[in-house]
């Protein structure tokens, strides 16, 4: 049998927001949507790329002279980067002596991943938490993630999915035996605005949705038994300034889960929106249509909560997530 093998971008430990309890949180390349703010776009090819961190650069140019295709020059002195150039062969990266160039991500096997992750068990265990497999999307790599969440539960820990929902059916019921917790993402429910601002429409992505819901209703209607696992299910709605942070995107978000997930809905969480992301922008050398955008103010997102609420939300299983800016 071949060895399993998944790209990363990073594991961050001691997270909060990916699951119940304290958790560690292996975040994944590979995305099929191109949502125009997305958070980690180093994340979105599956391949390995490079990038600089302009505070981190000495002025040297050893990435210049070590580039053998010169994608990297510097005509006047500056760096000057051509994406297209660059085959990723990280001679840059190994020539850069303060390590301003970097790469975007790790090969890892599955047992070097597992035991990655397993140093944390006690941490899991004292605080109600587990590992939440996120990304760029994880059902792209789901050979990988399915074995890495089986092996995860039958050592005792609490798995979870955060996905956007875009992938093949077989991807999705192949990960959901080994999945404790699903986060799942709905970001516009109109679909033709879906595909211009994610570059894909909704439709299967909501079919996947109602796959994960019957899925759920299933396991939890067993009887419980020793070694039983239930599902539980969060829904994640990411708050962007004048594309997701409507009253008509939020309104027709919330009469969808009272109508169609209201018995199965565990959590619906409206992320605030954040601009700490423009930085990896920069570092990729790449524009990002939400760089002038500042936090949101705490008025708009009482607003929209409300919005939610008198759509049909339960206030009991509606939270809102993230830092708004100082009044």
């Amino acid at each position: 049998m071949a060895t399993l093998t998944c790209q990363t971008i990073e594991i961050s430990r001691g997270t909060t927001h990916d699951g119940p309890g304290l958790r560690t949180t292996v975040f994944l390349k590979g995305c099929p949507l191109r949502c125009l703010w997305c958070q980690n776009p180093e994340g979105i090819p599956v391949a390995q790329g490079v990038w600089w961190e302009a505070r981190k650069c000495i002025g040297c140019l050893s990435c210049v002279a070590a580039c053998p295709t010169g994608a990297l020059q510097a005509p006047h002195g500056e760096l000057v980067r051509d994406p297209t150039g660059c085959t990723i062969c990280g001679a840059c990266v190994e020539a850069c002596p303060s390590r301003a160039m970097a790469l975007t991500g790790r090969e890892w096997t599955l047992d070097a991943l597992l035991h990655e992750v397993l140093k944390d068990k006690e941490y899991y265990q004292a605080f109600g938490g587990g590992v939440t497999v996120s990304g760029g999307e994880p059902l792209g790599q789901a050979t990988f993630v399915a074995e890495f969440l089986r092996r995860l539960q039958k050592k005792g820990v609490h798995t979870a999915l955060d996905t956007c929902g875009l992938a093949p059916e077989s991807a999705l019921t192949s990960i959901l035996p080994y999945t404790d917790h699903v986060l799942f993402d709905i970001k516009l429910l109109d679909s033709e605005l879906h595909q211009r601002v994610t570059g894909h429409g909704n439709d299967h992505i909501l079919r996947n949705l109602s796959i994960v819901a019957e899925t759920l209703r299933m396991r939890n209607a067993k009887p419980p038994s020793n070694g039983y696992r239930t599902l539980q299910l969060w829904i994640r709605t990411p708050l962007i300034p004048n594309t997701t942070a409507t009253p008509e995107n939020i309104g027709a978000i919330s009469t969808y889960i009272h109508e169609h997930l209201a018995d199965v809905v565990e959590r619906w969480e409206l992320c605030a929106f954040n601009s700490a992301c423009k930085q990896k922008y920069d570092k990729l050398g790449s524009p990002w249509p939400y760089a002038d955008y500042d936090l949101m103010d705490q008025a708009t997102i009482d607003s929209l909560r409300e919005v939610a609420l008198s759509a049909g939300s339960d206030p009991d299983t509606l939270v809102v997530s993230g830092l708004t800016a100082r009044s």
